[in-house]
């Protein structure tokens, strides 16, 4: 990156805006390399300034959320690593008799958002209690569990484009899916927009317990890892398939298969990127040769391979 364009951001986001950062720590796997430029903006202006500044000078960028359900490469990301600051984390209810729309910051843990709307009385998002990362990332991946997904109780989001304009999005126009969410190219999403009923507080209570109590039976604990690594395939479950074909347990390095969910992969300890995606693809390469199913990632790869 030139140095005059350097500058130009350094005088935008001051100290918030560093170069050569590890981005391991701020994975739930706890792998992978460094970001060429590592920006926090903490306000929509400081985003809207810095994005057309980067769409202007053609360099790209990537939004780092909580760090979950993505695979970093070893060789680190080019360009920006964009990651919203402490401005982007709040909430803003208006309550109604019955139920209420909340304003969430993009920026704000999954879990602390569901937690908040159970203790107000509100439903619709208690099935989400243990999924880690940010609501923005959880929003991206339409984020779901036991029977529930985001996109349920989505009204509207507001992000802002690669010009820096700031746009807001209805809920039908998102493109929902399984575990996925249709925004335009490269949209920045700042804020997410819930409409949520009232429900009994002991119905949701038992419901976010039961789900904890779902989470602890059936995933790993106590190994860095980002989730589930595949999606589950029309009429089956990925972890069953991986299972059946021998594959828990298996190691490459310091990456393992988990021995608890055959759908999730661990760092053991010093696991490289290049061992997680090595293991991914044996998983789907045998996967195929007994199943003829094809495991679509639902980790995304990010960086340079």
């Amino acid at each position: 990156m030139r140095t005059e364009l350097r500058e130009r951001l350094r005088s935008l986001l001051g100290e918030r805006l560093r170069f050569a950062v590890p981005l391991l720590r701020y994975t739930s796997f706890r792998v992978g390399g460094p970001a060429e430029v590592f920006a926090e903006p903490d306000t929509l202006a400081e985003l809207q300034a810095l994005v057309a500044l980067l769409h202007q000078e053609s360099v790209p960028y990537f939004l780092l959320g909580g760090g979950t359900n993505i695979l970093i490469s070893d060789k680190g990301v080019g360009g920006v690593v964009i990651k919203l600051g402490e401005g982007f984390d709040y909430s803003r209810w208006e309550e109604q008799e019955d139920s209420a729309r909340v304003r969430v910051g993009a920026a704000r843990p999954l879990g602390r958002f569901v937690r908040e709307a159970i203790a107000k009385g509100y439903g619709g998002v208690e099935f989400a209690e243990g999924i880690p990362g940010s609501l923005g990332g959880g929003l991206l991946m339409n984020a779901g569990a036991f029977g529930g997904e985001l996109s349920r109780v989505v009204e509207a989001i507001s992000g802002i484009c690669p010009d820096g304009t700031l746009v807001r999005l209805p809920g039908e126009k998102l493109g929902f899916a399984y575990r996925r969410t249709a925004l335009p190219p490269r949209l920045i999403v700042t804020e997410i927009e819930f409409h949520v009923q009232r429900q009994p507080q002991e119905v949701l209570t038992a419901a976010m317990r039961e789900a904890q109590r779902k989470r602890q039976q059936t995933q790993p604990h106590g190994y860095p890892n980002a989730g589930s690594i595949f999606k589950n395939p029309p009429g089956t479950y990925a972890g069953r398939l991986i299972e059946a074909a021998g594959l828990k347990g298996l190691v490459r390095g310091g990456a393992q298969v988990s021995e608890q969910h055959a759908n999730f992969i661990v760092n053991t300890g010093r696991a490289s990127a290049a061992e997680v995606r090595q293991l991914m693809e044996q998983i789907q390469q045998t996967v195929w040769q007994k199943n003829h199913v094809w495991l679509e990632p639902e980790v995304r790869l990010v960086g340079e391979w």
